[in-house]
């Protein structure tokens, strides 16, 4: 960014980071607004969107910034949640904050600010944005315990172009401290957690009321029924609880998911976790590649706060296939994220094996 002044639109969430975000670059000499975003909950999980809407008013109010609202309820149920619905029906596991970082936060939010005239969009995420010559980097952030590059992959080169993530570059106590010392109203408020925007809440009743699941078959390998579920599509490649099974012996390994119909509403277990769920290679699908792919040096993350590991890949275009260095456990329908060291190359969705 150039050290002329800008109209830069902050996506204040209500939160400290999103609100240290916009003093920042208030600071720095910017015409700083912000945005606050309305989305679709359900009727039986504790409505909160409207307490942070209050913070969201107060952080405007005490930096002196014009303060905007949009609901964006209509696009979230459709891109995130019905789509996150669709995903489990099928018997695969989705990543919502990825569809909501693509389709909300740096898809519609952007075309509403860009129409009040904004130059930039900025966020609370723990990530960076650099330009190196004529291409923009996705890189992590600084606190490593934070980072949430793994939700970015499917950003663009034209949305990286207008982004801003300027607390990606600090750690997260320093994120506190700058809000202490500013006085600013959110300065101690809980971090955020659960299902973006939603907040906090156990996915397996959200799914299960959503889904309308019922109780089906836990079958072994060789087929014999061994126990019961609380409804097919509520469950995950490689998971090893929230099923029973009756006919488990007392020394027996535990058992992991390893197949899922939803379509018979049963699932497959085993206790041979290696054989039947770790693998050296996966196909990825549906791919974004934020920056070129190299050949080397390259490692990819599972799922989030997921240890990188090291990695190869065959071949950069839409399906792609990625052979890891050691075995690994990954979930179909999840997000398989590439770096290179601290850069994030893109990505895909994990496909069945």
């Amino acid at each position: 960014m150039t050290k002329e002044q800008k109209q830069v639109f902050v996506a204040l969430s209500g939160g400290v980071d999103s609100s240290v975000a916009a003093l920042l670059l208030k600071n720095q000499g910017h015409r700083v607004s912000g945005v606050f975003i309305k989305i679709w909950q359900p009727e039986f999980v504790e409505c909160t969107w409207r307490e942070d809407r209050i913070d969201a008013m107060r952080v405007a109010a005490a930096l002196e910034i014009p303060f905007y609202e949009i609901d964006l309820s209509a696009e979230y149920k459709k891109h995130v949640i019905d789509s996150m619905l669709s995903d489990y029906r099928s018997g695969v596991t989705p990543n919502p904050d990825v569809l909501c970082n693509r389709f909300i936060k740096f898809g519609a939010l952007w075309d509403f600010v860009k129409g009040h005239g904004a130059d930039f969009l900025a966020t609370g995420h723990h990530a960076r944005v650099q330009k190196v010559e004529e291409q923009y980097k996705l890189l992590k952030g600084v606190d490593g315990s934070k980072d949430q590059s793994y939700f970015l992959w499917q950003l663009t080169q034209e949305d990286l172009s207008h982004t801003l993530m300027p607390i990606g570059e600090m750690q997260k106590s320093k994120v506190r401290s700058i809000a202490e010392q500013h006085d600013l109203p959110v300065a101690n408020k809980p971090d955020s957690q659960g299902l973006c925007f939603v907040g906090h809440v156990d996915m397996h009743d959200f799914l299960r009321t959503l889904l309308k699941t019922k109780q089906g078959k836990v079958l072994d390998v060789s087929g014999a029924e061994i126990g019961i579920h609380d409804g097919a599509a509520l469950y995950t490649h490689g998971q090893r609880h929230g099923f029973s099974v009756t006919t488990k012996q007392p020394h027996s390994s535990p058992y992991y998911v390893s197949e899922i119909d939803v379509e018979k509403n049963v699932i497959t277990v085993t206790n041979e976790l290696k054989k039947e769920v770790v693998t050296k290679t996966v196909t990825i699908h549906n791919c974004n590649w934020v920056s070129p792919i190299s050949e080397e040096h390259l490692s990819c993350a599972l799922r989030y706060h997921h240890e990188p590991q090291k990695c190869k890949i065959r071949d950069a275009r839409d399906s792609v296939t990625v052979e890891f260095v050691e075995e690994q456990q990954p979930t179909p329908g999840q997000s398989l994220v590439v770096y290179k060291e601290d850069v994030c190359i893109g990505g895909g969705i994990i496909g069945r094996r």
